[in-house]
C-alpha cells in the first residue's frame, strides 16, 4: 500500500461526494427537461449553484459549471480574448507569467498560433511570485491593445500564492480583465471571487475530494464572453451541454465542508508540511523551492513542498520514492519519453541542470502523521541514493 504525497494532482474522492453520488446518481434527470423529474433536477442543480457559489465567495448567477479546471481555463482565456478582440481589433495582447498551468500556457500559445495573440510574459521573482512594479509597467504600456491578464492564484508545483487582490486591482484600473487559474489555491488558502477584482475564476472538483469531471468557471455578471461550446443555451448561453447533476451537487457538498474546515485543516497540513522541510533541510545539495514558509507561511500553500537535488534527476527520485512506497511527482512534463526541466523552474530563473532534479510532495485530507513520518525517515537515504545515481550517471556521460 502506497502512502499518497500527490494530491495536488489529485485527492481521494470524500465520503460526502460518495453519499451525494450515491443518493443522487440513479434519481436525477435533465435538469433542462420541463417534466415533474426535470424539474427536481433544476432545484438540485440551483441548489448546489448557492452552495457553491457561498463556499467561493461569488453570486450564484455567477457561477458556470464546466467538466473542470482545463475546460474552465479555456473558456475563461478564450471567451475572454475573442470577446474584447470582437469589440476592439486593437486587443491582442495577453499578459501571463511563464509559470502558468498548462491549461493556461497551451491555451494562450493556441490563441497565439491560431487567433493573432500577442503573448507577453509577466516576470516572476525566484520564489515564483509575479513582480508587481513589472506587470503595473506592462499594463500602462498602451493598455488599449491589452485583450486581457492571467494569473494563476497559487502555482501548483512551487506552491507560490500570487497577491491576486493587488493584481485585480492594478488590471481594473487599466480597464484589463484578469483571469486567475484558483484551482489548486481554493480549498487550500482563503479565496473569495468576490474580492479578487478578477472577471473570471477557474476552480476544479476534484482538487477537493468530489469526483473528476467537474469544475466551474466563474464569471462576473457584467462581463461578456465568446462560447467555446454551442448547443442548447445552458449556464447563461456561456457552456451549452447537459450539466451532471449528482456531479455538480456532489461537487458543491465537498466545496462547502472543505470551505468550512479550510483553516483547521491548513494549520494541520502546514505542521505536517514543515515535518517533512525538517527532515531535508540541511541536507547536501537540497533546496528548497518557492516562497520559504518558516519565512513567509502566507505566500505558500500549506500542503506543498518542492525540492531540488543538486545532480540528481527528478524521475530517478519518483522511481526510488516509488518502490519505497510513496507516491510524489516531479512537476516536470515527459514528453515521448524525454524528461523535460519544469517550465515553473525555469521562470523562476534556474537552470535546466538545477530544474531537473525536482520532486514535489504534497498533502492532502487523507494524510496522517505516520505517512509523514515514513516519508521524512525515508527521505534523507532515498536523496543520497538518487544523487549518487546521477553523479555515476554523469561520470560515465563525461567518459563517453
Amino acid at each position: 500500500m502506497s502512502r499518497y504525497f500527490d494530491h495536488a494532482a489529485t485527492t481521494p474522492v470524500k465520503p460526502a461526494a460518495v453519499r451525494v453520488l450515491t443518493e443522487l446518481l440513479p434519481a436525477l434527470a435533465n435538469p433542462s427537461s420541463l417534466h415533474g423529474s426535470g424539474r427536481r433536477a433544476r432545484l438540485a442543480v440551483d441548489s448546489a449553484r448557492a452552495q457553491l457559489a457561498a463556499a467561493v465567495g461569488a453570486d450564484p448567477s455567477e457561477v458556470i459549471f464546466t467538466s473542470g479546471g482545463t475546460e474552465a481555463d479555456n473558456l475563461g482565456l478564450k471567451g475572454l480574448y475573442w470577446q474584447r478582440s470582437a469589440e476592439d481589433a486593437r486587443r491582442r495582447r495577453v499578459l501571463l507569467p511563464g509559470i502558468e498551468h498548462h491549461a493556461v500556457l497551451e491555451t494562450a500559445e493556441w490563441l497565439e498560433s491560431h487567433e493573432q495573440a500577442e503573448l507577453v510574459m509577466i516576470p516572476v521573482d525566484g520564489e515564483g511570485v509575479v513582480d508587481l512594479p513589472s506587470l503595473s509597467a506592462l499594463l500602462a504600456d498602451e493598455p488599449e491593445t491589452i485583450a486581457l491578464a492571467t494569473v494563476m492564484w497559487a502555482n501548483n508545483e512551487v506552491g507560490a500564492v500570487q497577491p491576486v487582490a493587488e493584481i485585480g486591482r492594478l488590471c481594473a484600473q487599466a480597464g484589463v480583465p484578469l483571469h486567475t487559474d484558483a484551482v489548486q489555491a481554493f480549498g487550500s488558502v482563503p479565496v473569495s471571487f468576490r474580492d479578487s477584482g478578477a472577471a473570471t475564476m477557474a476552480i476544479s472538483g476534484h482538487k477537493l475530494g468530489a469526483p473528476v469531471g467537474v469544475g466551474a468557471l466563474l464569471v462576473r455578471r457584467e462581463v461578456k464572453l465568446t462560447p467555446v461550446l454551442h448547443g442548447g443555451g445552458q449556464e447563461r448561453d456561456i457552456r451549452s451541454g447537459t450539466l451532471d447533476a449528482p456531479g455538480v451537487c456532489a461537487f458543491a457538498a465537498v466545496a462547502e465542508e472543505v470551505a468550512a474546515g479550510r483553516q483547521t485543516e491548513a494549520v494541520r497540513l502546514a505542521g505536517l508540511r514543515d515535518q517533512l522541510l525538517e527532515a531535508v533541510t540541511g541536507l547536501d545539495g537540497v533546496t528548497l523551492r518557492g516562497p520559504d514558509p518558516r519565512e513567509h507561511p502566507e505566500l505558500r500553500l500549506p500542503n506543498n513542498l518542492h525540492i531540488t537535488v543538486e545532480g540528481a534527476e527528478g524521475d530517478s527520485l519518483l522511481f526510488m520514492l516509488d518502490m519505497a512506497g510513496f507516491d510524489t511527482a516531479t512537476g516536470s512534463a515527459c514528453t515521448a519519453g524525454v524528461p523535460r526541466p519544469s517550465h515553473v523552474l525555469m521562470a523562476m530563473g534556474l537552470s535546466e541542470a538545477a530544474a531537473r532534479g525536482a520532486q514535489r510532495f504534497t498533502l492532502g485530507w487523507t494524510t496522517t502523521e505516520e505517512d509523514v513520518a515514513a516519508l521524512a525517515d525515508a527521505l534523507p537515504g532515498i536523496i543520497a541514493q538518487s544523487r549518487q545515481a546521477g553523479l555515476a550517471a554523469q561520470r560515465r556521460a563525461d567518459a563517453g
